[in-house]
C-alpha cells in the first residue's frame, strides 16, 4: 500500500529548500535523512533517486529493522510483504549490487519462504558475475539445510554448488546418505574418485565412505561389485585394511553368507600387519560369532522351550496339561509360519504316540483352516503399528503343515477327507509338485482315473517351469498308458499343451520321449499345418508320415485313411484310390474290416467295375499271404508300385490347390 507522505514542518524548511535547489544530488538528501530519519522521507528520497545505492541501502536497513520489531510469525505477514516489495523495487535498478541481494536473501531465509527464496537465489546467480557468487552460495546452502526444504531441492542445490566448488563433494554424499539415496551416493563417490589422479585426504575419506556404504547397503546399490571395491580399497589404503576387512565380512554376514564372512576374518587375522589391525579384526570376528550363538540360543529357546515343557507333562501321563502348553505355544509369537507349523506337527505327533488319531486329524484341520477373525485383527493392528505380520496369518499356506496333514489323512482318514485335504493344499497354493503326483497316484490306485488326470492338470497349472515338469511327465505317461490310442484327439491336445508350456530347450525332450506315439505327433503336425499353410501342406505331411516308415501298422493304416478322406473331399478320386492301394499293404483282410469297407464304399461312389475288381483281387491276394503287410512275391509288390505311380502321375496335372 502507498506510504502516506506527511507535510514538512517549519524545522524541515531549510532541508526542503536544499532538496528543491538540487533534487538530483544525493548530498542534500543524505543531510535531510540524517536530521529526519523517517520512512516517508526515505520513500521520497528513493523515488527521487532510484539508482542511488546509498539511499536504498539506508532505506532497506530501516525497513528490515522495522519488520524485525513487528516480530511477524510467518512469511505472509504484512510487514514481511512490504519489506519484500521494497527489496524488489531496489533490485529493479540495483540488481548488480551483491549487498542488496545478500540482504534480500537473508530476509527470505528468516521468513522461511523456501520456494520464493529458491527463485530469488537463482535470479541472484544469474544477475551477479561468477566472481561474486561466493557471496551468494553460503546463503543458498543455508536454504538447503532448512528442515522445510525438500530433499530433492537440497540435492539439486548441492549438485549446482559442486560445479562452483568441486572440493566439497563429501557434503553432497552426506546429504544423499541422510536422504536414504544409497545408489546416487555411491555413483557420485565413484564419479569423484574417477575424476582425480592422486589420492588426497578428501578422496581417502570418500573411498572409506563408499566402502561403508557398500557393506551396509549392498542390496540397494547396483552396478558395483562389493568385494572388488573393498579389496581395491585395501590395496589403496593398506593402513585401513583391518577396518575394510571387517566391513567386507559384515557385508557377507548381512546376506547370510556366514562361511564367507569367517573366511574374510581368518584372512584378516593371518595377514594383519600391526597389532592394532589384528585387534580390530579379531574383535569384529568375535562379535560375529557371539551374535550367531546368541541368535541360535534364542531360536532354540523359543522353539524348544514349549516342546520340552509339553514332553515333561507327556512323560508323566498328563496329556491334558501337555495340550494346554501346546495350545498356548500356537498362540505365541513366532519368527515364521514354518516355526509355528513345527509346533502344530509336534502336537499332532504327540496325539499319534498315544493312539489319539481323531484328535491328531482334528488338530491338523484346525491348523490348516483359514485364519480366524481374531488373527486378522491382530494382523491389522501389527500393520498399523509397522510391525511384522503374525505367523498365524500365514500358517494355512505352510507347505510343511499341509504335507504332514495329507500324509496323516492318507494313512488314517477316509477317501473323502483325504481328497479334501489334497484339494485344500492345492487351493491354498501350498502343494508341492511331489504332493500333486502323490494325489494323482492315490486316486489312480482307487480307480478314479479321470479325477487323477484332473488333479495332474490342476497341479500343473499351479507351477511354472521347471517345477511343473515332473507333473506333466507323469500326466502324459499315465494318460497314454491308460487310454493308448483310443483318445488320440485328447492325447494330442495334452501333448500340445505340455509342449507350449515347456521352454524351448525342453521341447525336443518331449518330442523324443513321446516319439513312440508318432501318429499323434503327425496328427498334431497336420493340424498346425492346416491352420498355417493350408491343405497342400497337410497332404505333404501325411505323405511324409506314410513314406517315412517306423509307424505301427494300425497307425499307418489310420493315417492312410485320413489322407484318402482328404483327397476324396478335394475331388481327387484317383489320388485317393492310389492311397487305398498303398494302404492295402498294412491292412489285414480278416481283422481290418473297417478299412476294406471304406475302400469298398469309395469304389461304389467313384469307381467302376474294373477298379472294384482290382480292390477284390488285392484283398484276396493279401488274404492268401496270411501275414499282414507281406507280399506273396515280388511281382505283386512291383505291380502295386506301378499302378500307384501311374495313378498319381495321371492326376498330377489336375491337382487342386486349396
Amino acid at each position: 500500500m502507498p506510504v502516506a507522505l506527511a507535510l514538512p514542518s517549519e524545522a524541515d524548511l531549510p532541508y526542503e529548500e536544499d532538496v528543491l535547489r538540487d533534487p538530483h544530488s544525493i548530498r542534500p538528501w543524505r543531510r535531510y535523512l540524517a536530521a529526519r530519519a523517517a520512512a516517508p522521507l526515505q520513500e521520497r528520497a528513493v523515488r527521487a533517486l532510484p539508482g542511488s545505492y546509498k539511499l536504498w541501502h539506508a532505506y532497506l536497513l530501516e525497513r528490515t529493522a522495522a519488520a524485525a520489531r513487528a516480530k511477524p510469525h510467518c512469511g505472509e505477514h504484512p510487514a514481511n510483504e512490504a519489506l519484500n516489495r521494497a527489496f524488489e523495487r531496489a533490485l529493479a535498478t540495483l540488481h548488480r549490487m551483491p549487498r542488496i541481494w545478500e540482504m534480500y536473501l537473508a530476509a527470505l531465509l528468516e521468513q522461511r519462504l523456501v520456494t520464493r527464496a529458491r527463485r530469488a537465489f537463482d535470479r541472484a546467480l544469474r544477475a551477479l558475475p561468477v566472481t561474486q557468487h561466493h557471496r551468494v552460495w553460503p546463503l543458498y546452502l543455508r536454504l538447503a539445510a532448512l528442515p522445510s526444504c525438500p530433499a530433492e531441492t537440497s540435492i539439486r542445490i548441492y549438485r549446482r554448488f559442486l560445479q562452483f566448488e568441486p572440493s566439497r563433494a563429501d557434503e553432497l554424499v552426506e546429504l544423499l546418505v541422510s536422504a536414504g539415496r544409497w545408489q546416487e551416493a555411491a555413483d557420485h563417490i565413484v564419479s569423484v574418485l574417477n575424476g582425480g589422479s592422486d589420492v588426497s585426504d578428501n578422496d581417502r575419506a570418500l573411498l572409506l565412505k563408499l566402502c561403508d556404504l557398500l557393506a551396509k547397503h549392498a542390496d540397494e546399490v547396483a552396478g558395483l561389485k562389493v568385494e572388488s571395491v573393498l579389496r581395491g580399497a585395501m590395496r589403496e589404503l593398506p593402513d585401513e585394511a583391518g577396518r575394510l576387512r571387517a566391513l567386507l565380512a559384515e557385508c557377507y554376514a548381512r546376506r547370510g553368507l556366514y562361511d564367507k564372512a569367517r573366511d574374510v576374518f581368518e584372512e584378516g587375522v593371518t595377514t594383519a600387519a600391526t597389532a592394532a589391525e589384528f585387534a580390530l579384526v579379531f574383535e569384529a570376528y568375535a562379535q560375529l560369532e557371539q551374535s550367531l550363538v546368541a541368535a541360535k540360543m534364542e531360536k532354540t529357546a523359543d522353539e524348544e522351550g514349549d516342546k520340552l515343557f509339553a514332553k515333561m507333562y507327556e512323560a508323566h501321563g498328563n496329556l491334558d496339561s501337555a495340550d494346554e502348553v501346546f495350545a498356548k505355544a500356537t498362540q505365541a509369537s513366532h519368527r515364521s509360519a514354518d516355526d509355528l507349523a513345527t509346533v502344530w506337527c509336534e502336537w499332532a505327533e504327540m496325539q499319534l504316540r498315544h493312539k489319539r488319531f481323531d484328535k491328531a486329524i482334528a488338530l491338523m484341520r484346525q491348523a490348516t483352516a483359514e485364519p480366524s477373525a481374531e488373527v486378522k485383527l491382530r494382523a491389522a493392528a501389527a500393520a498399523a503399528a509397522g510391525d511384522d505380520e503374525p505367523a498365524q496369518l500365514k500358517l494355512h499356506k505352510s507347505a510343511k503343515l499341509w504335507s504332514f496333514y495329507v500324509d496323516l489323512e492318507e494313512s488314517l482318514g477316509a477317501l473323502a477327507s483325504t481328497r479334501a485335504a489334497y484339494e485344500g493344499a492345492m487351493a491354498a497354493r501350498a502343494a508341492t509338485p511331489q504332493m500333486v503326483i502323490n494325489y494323482a497316484s492315490f486316486l489312480e490306485e482307487r480307480g478314479y482315473f479321470e479325477d487323477s488326470f484332473a488333479a495332474c492338470e490342476t497341479g500343473a497349472n499351479l507351477f511354472g517351469h521347471p517345477h511343473s515338469k515332473p507333473i506333466w511327465d507323469t500326466y502324459l505317461e499315465r494318460f497314454v498308458a491308460r487310454h493308448g490310442g483310443s483318445k488320440a484327439e485328447r492325447a494330442r491336445e495334452l501333448f500340445a499343451e505340455a509342449t507350449r508350456r515347456a521352454p524351448p530347450h525342453d521341447r525336443a525332450r518331449l518330442f523324443l520321449r513321446h516319439a513312440r506315439d508318432r501318429a499323434s505327433v503327425y496328427e498334431a503336425y497336420a493340424g498346425r499345418a492346416a491352420e498355417l499353410r493350408g491343405v497342400p501342406k497337410v497332404r505333404r505331411v501325411y505323405e511324409q508320415a506314410i513314406e517315412s516308415g517306423g509307424l505301427p501298422r494300425r497307425d499307418a493304416l489310420a493315417l492312410c485313411l485320413r489322407l484318402a478322406a482328404l483327397e476324396e473331399a478335394l475331388g481327387e478320386a484317383a489320388r485317393a484310390r492310389a492311397v487305398f492301394v498303398h494302404a492295402s499293404g498294412y491292412g489285414d483282410p480278416d481283422a481290418d474290416e473297417e478299412f476294406w469297407a471304406k475302400w469298398s464304399g469309395f469304389e461304389v461312389r467313384h469307381g467302376d467295375e474294373r477298379t472294384f475288381t482290382d480292390m477284390l483281387r488285392i484283398r484276396r491276394t493279401q488274404k492268401h499271404a496270411k501275414t499282414p503287410g507281406v507280399q506273396v512275391n515280388g511281382e505283386l509288390k512291383d505291380e502295386k508300385k506301378k499302378r500307384c505311380a501311374d495313378q498319381l502321375g495321371a492326376t498330377q496335372s489336375k491337382r487342386q490347390r486349396v
